[in-house]
């Protein structure tokens, strides 16, 4: 019998250590120890009377033969979860889903995706990495995360991507900001006071950077954050006017906590995209990138901002 000389463990932990390019790597993916996931290869080897992989000072190379039965593994391995999946028993699939996301996605529509996600597959674990574009980039090129929800820029070829809708900036500020500064209807008029903007090198700042330095505007009143939600809060402490994505101050307009203004000028939209490795990815991320859109798609349709 099959089950006598193979295991999914095996597969799994010849997959593992090849994406991540390491035994050590690996076994701290998978949860177990690095002589356990060396026994599961060399065991594997033995059973099949070939080498599969050199074992390099930190490092793994595949040999020919390594590199054809690890895409089969990939198959068995999506093959089982499809088994799972139609016998409606996605709870039987238990693994762990890598997940940077940047705070935009954090602040709004972040818990409803994780809650589909948990229901649909409750014995797959999320790790959850919070931070800026730049940083799930690189996590995502490095291979220590299986599902990016970003915004352009990122490389070329870097994944398959799936759109997750464009976010509009919106100018806003306290009331108290109207009754002191009046209402603005230039650039000029609104970096004459204080402006809370996201981190530096964000694209928006580098843009809003650029826009007052041809209009020749200075830009000593800025004031940059590495947190969205902090620049949200100093806006509604009226601390100054604030350049934030629509949707992240949506509730707040609503409320009245916040206005909306109208501008000259606005930044570039952002795009985001769900971004994940088709070739590597198991079918549970490809759902979940699938969860992410119809999520996105769900929350956008509940942003309407009126300016001022």
């Amino acid at each position: 019998m099959i089950s006598s000389h193979l295991t999914l463990k095996q597969l799994e932990a010849l997959v593992c250590v090849v994406d991540m390019g390491s035994f050590r790597k690996a076994a701290a993916v998978l949860g177990t120890t690095q002589p356990n996931i060396s026994n599961r290869i060399t065991k594997l080897e033995t059973d099949l009377g070939i080498v599969l992989m050199h074992r390099d000072a930190g490092s793994v190379r595949l040999t020919a033969r390594g590199i054809k039965l690890v895409e089969a593994a990939r198959q068995v391995l999506r093959s089982t979860e499809t088994f799972w999946e139609v016998a409606d028993r996605r709870d039987l699939i238990t693994d762990r889903l890598r997940l940077g996301v940047t705070e935009l996605i954090a602040c709004t529509w972040l818990h409803a995706f994780l809650r589909r996600f948990r229901a649909a597959y409750p014995s797959v674990s999320v790790e959850l990495e919070v931070g800026l574009s730049a940083a799930i980039s690189k996590q995502f090129a490095a291979g220590d995360i299986d599902l990016a929800l970003q915004p352009e820029p990122f490389p070329p070829k870097a994944g398959e991507t799936l759109a997750l809708g464009v976010y509009e900036y919106v100018w806003v500020a306290s009331p108290d900001y109207f009754r002191e500064f009046g209402v603005p209807h230039v650039l000029g008029d609104i970096l004459r006071s204080s402006v809370l903007m996201h981190a530096k090198h964000t694209v928006a700042s580098s843009e809003l950077a650029k826009q007052a330095q041809a209009r020749n505007l200075p830009c000593n009143h800025i004031v940059y954050s590495s947190s969205l939600a902090s620049c949200v809060q100093m806006a509604v402490d009226g601390m100054g006017a604030a350049l934030l994505p629509a949707a992240l101050v949506n509730e707040h307009v609503n409320a009245s906590t916040l206005i909306a203004m109208n501008s000259d000028w606005y930044p570039k939209p952002l795009k985001f995209f769900a971004r994940f490795n088709q070739d590597k990815a198991s079918r549970f991320v490809e759902a979940a990138a699938a969860f992410a859109g119809e999520e996105a798609e769900r929350h956008g349709q509940l942003c309407d901002i009126d300016h001022k």
